[in-house]
């Protein structure tokens, strides 16, 4: 702990923890409900409001989700109002809320708080505002490159979540809820923890550490393990892609007993679902981002932009940039 900072929030502590939620249209709602909804079972098991958390939004009206539906807020973000926990949830069009005026208002917040934190695209914001210099963060597993080339001043980890003194961090819905029940861990205890997990029926079979995967299977059971590990070598070489061969030989398989496996779980060709995972990851880049053409064809593992452009043209029916034109 830095010498300025204040004690961590991650500690035995019963006393209530005044949490301020600071969301954005464009962010997922499985993000804020994984965000809010462990403290509030945790305050129901615990019979008081030791998790006293308030929803706002920079303009006082409901931020829209990505699925269109609202979320309801109490007010508008006062940077000077009193809070334990500045806590940032952003999605998609974070860029379009960077002002000036808003990253002084984090700043100052953050200031005066004992911990401040961004989730998913919300670790932006909280970068943009200088409260991640010389730390340790993570983001969603899509934008880490771009995240990294952007602050170079931060560590940069591919953890599900990341805390760092009195800074936090995490890489979406799943990774913060797991950070939520670890809030509720270290301040209530161990059986809280369990109670509140059991409410949702949520099993944490994943450490903060853990990588994020670019493709969920979530515990894999009833997957050939095989077929995982395929996965991730696949998800792990999009912009160098190995051949079917080469992949089988690793996954300790031949090639035919691959793609027998893959043809069984997925109901396609390892080389089919591996062209999908690049041009899936390629996507995302041409609609998310301002990357060029050429760049991304060479991210994703194709030899060339014209090579890239019609092999997307074939999976989506349209070329990459007419959709990115949209």
């Amino acid at each position: 702990m830095m010498k300025s900072e204040k004690p961590s929030i991650f500690r035995a502590e019963r006393s209530p923890l005044k949490v301020t939620l600071l969301v954005f249209s464009g962010s997922s709602i499985m993000c804020v409900a994984s965000a809010v909804d462990p403290l509030r079972a945790a305050n129901r098991i615990a019979g008081e409001t030791l998790f006293d958390f308030r929803l706002v939004s920079v303009t006082g009206e409901a931020p829209v989700t990505t699925c269109g539906l609202p979320v309801a807020v109490s007010g508008r973000f006062d940077a000077a109002e009193t809070t334990d926990v500045l806590v940032v949830v952003a999605g998609f069009g974070t860029q379009n809320y960077a002002t000036s005026a808003l990253l002084a208002g984090l700043r100052r917040a953050a200031r005066a708080a004992r911990a401040c934190g961004g989730v998913e695209a919300g670790t932006w914001l909280v970068a943009r505002a200088g409260l991640l210099e010389g730390r340790s963060a993570t983001t969603h597993w899509e934008d880490m490159e771009d995240f990294s080339s952007a602050f170079p001043d931060v560590d940069v980890r591919p953890d599900r979540y990341v805390i760092d003194g009195p800074v936090f961090t995490s890489g979406g819905a799943s990774p913060t809820f797991d950070l939520m029940l670890h809030l509720i861990r270290t301040r209530l205890g161990m059986a809280v923890a369990l109670d509140v997990a059991s409410v949702f029926i949520y099993d944490q079979a994943r450490a903060a550490t853990d990588a994020q995967p670019l493709v969920s299977l979530g515990r894999l059971d009833g997957y050939d393990p095989r077929l995982a590990q395929a996965i991730r070598l696949m998800e792990a070489h999009v912009d160098q892609p190995l051949t079917i061969a080469a992949v089988a030989m690793r996954a300790g398989v031949t090639a035919r007993t691959l793609e027998s496996i893959f043809r069984k779980s997925i109901g396609e060709t390892p080389g089919a679902y591996y062209l999908r995972l690049r041009l899936g990851a390629a996507r995302r880049l041409v609609v998310d981002t301002g990357v060029a053409m050429a760049d991304i064809a060479g991210r994703t593992g194709f030899s060339s932009a014209a090579a890239f452009s019609r092999a997307f043209s074939r999976a989506f029916g349209e070329a990459p940039v007419r959709l990115r034109r949209r």
